[in-house]
């Protein structure tokens, strides 16, 4: 009977102790399946969310006239999708039965994860620099050189990649003063060392924003003379009339006068024309006539300014002086309008019987030579 009472015992203990693992092998699974169903789901239907909220957003943006809340859209989707990604995995873990000090870890690593993911958004539109730059144009009239977008565009990132560090750096709890300290005393180093570098950019910075000259301008400095063939941060690269390419630092062409001749009017044409000193004055009179009706009446002649006027008597010859302009500043045809010019006075000088003096020089003598001959 005590044999009996023992086994029924022995056998009721054993099925509480198995009562009790299966209930704590169901909590166990039901603690470990909990999260991963959770992060099942947020991966299933991150594609889903993101493609319905993102293609609703781009339709609505898609009503409005600028296209910066589009690139803006875009820029933001492949961290947002990373995002439920972030989220799925954070409740996951946050379900599970840690200690205090895993808590606080998980809750700095899901902020500084979310702050990653907003600075990847800005990082990504500020990289659209074309994009940008055409909006600007559009919506607040703002014009900046293609050259200058990248730059500032560059600098937008850098700045973002600086702010995200520093926010992370404090939700850490590290000290950000001395590393700021640092990177001013290496900054400062750094500039000492490349001053010509610096001064370089600063020139061209100055180069773009101004804009004296831009990239196939025909310029003149004191140093070189030519056409533009590019423009960046560090040099100006100059094509000579003589084929040659030549390289000028921005630090030595923003310090120097520069004349654009592409950007001129009017194209300016100046000369004395001089006549023999035999030509009678009534013939001197009708030919200055002549040339002024005739540049009067030239329709590519400016005639805003024109000059014809007896200017001088010079050694050899009579001197007109002629100062007009050409309506064209292109070369080739400026040239042409140049020599047909030169032409018509050649008619006018032969219809009145005038030569062109050329330099010579004259010999008088006292007594004629016919005379001294019959003397001796």
């Amino acid at each position: 009977m005590l044999e009996k009472a023992r086994f029924i015992y022995s056998h009721y203990i054993n099925g509480i102790a198995s009562y009790i693992d299966g209930i704590a092998s169901i909590e166990l699974l039901f603690q470990i399946g909990v999260p991963l169903t959770i992060l099942t789901t947020f991966l299933i239907l991150r594609r889903v969310f993101t493609n319905y909220i993102f293609g609703l957003l781009l339709r609505i943006s898609s009503k409005t006239k600028s296209s910066l809340d589009n690139h803006l859209i875009t820029a933001f989707e492949k961290p947002f999708r990373f995002f439920f990604v972030l989220l799925g995995l954070y409740l996951s873990l946050l379900y599970l039965p840690l200690s205090s000090q895993y808590d606080l870890f998980l809750s700095r690593f899901f902020r500084s994860s979310l702050i990653i993911i907003i600075s990847t958004g800005f990082y990504n539109f500020f990289g659209s620099h074309t994009a940008l730059g055409e909006d600007l144009k559009n919506i607040f009239g703002i014009h900046l050189e293609r050259i200058l977008l990248p730059f500032f565009s560059n600098i937008l990132k850098a700045l973002t990649v600086v702010i995200t560090l520093s926010i992370i750096a404090q939700e850490w709890n590290y000290d950000i003063n001395s590393l700021i300290a640092g990177l001013g005393l290496g900054g400062l180093a750094f500039a000492l060392a490349a001053k010509d570098t610096v001064s370089n950019i600063f020139g061209g910075i100055v180069i773009i924003t101004d804009k004296p000259f831009s990239i196939g301008d025909w310029i003149l400095t004191s140093s070189v003379e030519g056409i533009v063939e590019d423009i960046n941060f560090r040099s100006t690269k100059i094509r000579t009339f003589a084929q040659a390419l030549v390289t000028v630092p921005n630090a030595t062409l923003a310090n120097e006068p520069i004349t654009n001749w592409t950007r001129m009017g009017t194209r300016r044409i100046t000369f004395n024309l001089g006549v023999t000193y035999n030509t009678s004055r009534e013939k001197l009179e009708k030919c200055i006539a002549a040339i002024r009706t005739m540049l009067e009446n030239h329709s590519e002649i400016h005639q805003d300014t024109i000059f014809v006027r007896f200017n001088s008597f010079g050694e050899s010859s009579l001197d007109i002086f002629l100062y007009f302009f050409t309506k064209t500043t292109v070369w080739g045809e400026y040239l042409r309008v140049k020599e047909d010019i030169n032409f018509r006075i050649m008619n006018i000088l032969e219809d009145n019987q005038v030569s062109v003096a050329f330099p010579s020089n004259s010999i008088y003598f006292e007594t004629s030579l016919e005379a001294k001959q019959t003397r001796e």
